[in-house]
């Protein structure tokens, strides 16, 4: 029951009554990141979701996109503007995906969405972390997020998918809200980001 409805009801009800809550704050960032990234406040980028069907995400442009003199862009920690960096640590560049959750696109708990050229090197039990919509946060980001391996990731990721439920969501939820505030476990995305997955790491 709570899989197959009450989970869809809540994601659009909360996620409706944020964005009317912090609108304020969300038309601010999408200002300050147009001027630093010259009209562009928005990165959207395709992602596999439900089943491996594939949709736009939606996040807060943290980065710029200068280029080297051969026409390169340059290194990740040097395209990231002041403001790009403080919405990274404080992980307001997540906000637009309510959007995504509206939609019916994702949900606010569950695997993260990760990018369309990893689908060729899962495995079939990694698969199943497409069994069910993708989240802003989930299982995995509360245990470790970019500090553990790829394969501790998708272990949490299936493991969340068969045992699902209310009460696992809201320790989730809980133990996100804690780790923001904490800034732990926070993707400090000036100096990096994840390494990228190549089907053995």
């Amino acid at each position: 029951m709570y899989t197959l409805f009450i989970k869809r009801s809540l994601d659009f009800s909360i996620s409706f009554v944020l964005l009317i809550f912090i609108s304020p704050i969300f038309i601010m960032l999408i200002a300050f990141l147009a001027i630093a990234n010259k009209g562009k406040p928005l990165f959207v980028q395709k992602r596999p979701g439900k089943n491996e069907k594939i949709f736009k995400i939606f996040k807060f442009k943290t980065m710029n996109d200068r280029k080297d003199e051969h026409g390169n862009m340059l290194p990740d920690k040097d395209r990231i503007t002041k403001i790009g960096a403080f919405i990274r640590k404080t992980s307001l560049d997540e906000i637009p995906q309510l959007f995504n959750v509206l939609k019916g696109e994702m949900t606010l708990i569950g695997p993260r969405p990760l990018i369309i050229e990893y689908l060729p090197i899962y495995n079939n039990t990694q698969k199943k972390r497409h069994n069910v919509r993708p989240g802003i946060t989930g299982w995995a980001q509360v245990n470790g997020r970019n500090s553990i391996t790829w394969k501790k990731k998708f272990e949490y990721d299936v493991w969340y998918v068969e045992n699902m439920s209310f009460l696992l969501d809201v320790k989730i939820l809980g133990l996100t809200l804690k780790k923001v505030i904490q800034k732990k476990d926070v993707n400090l995305s000036e100096e990096q980001t994840s390494e990228y997955f190549n089907g053995s790491n």
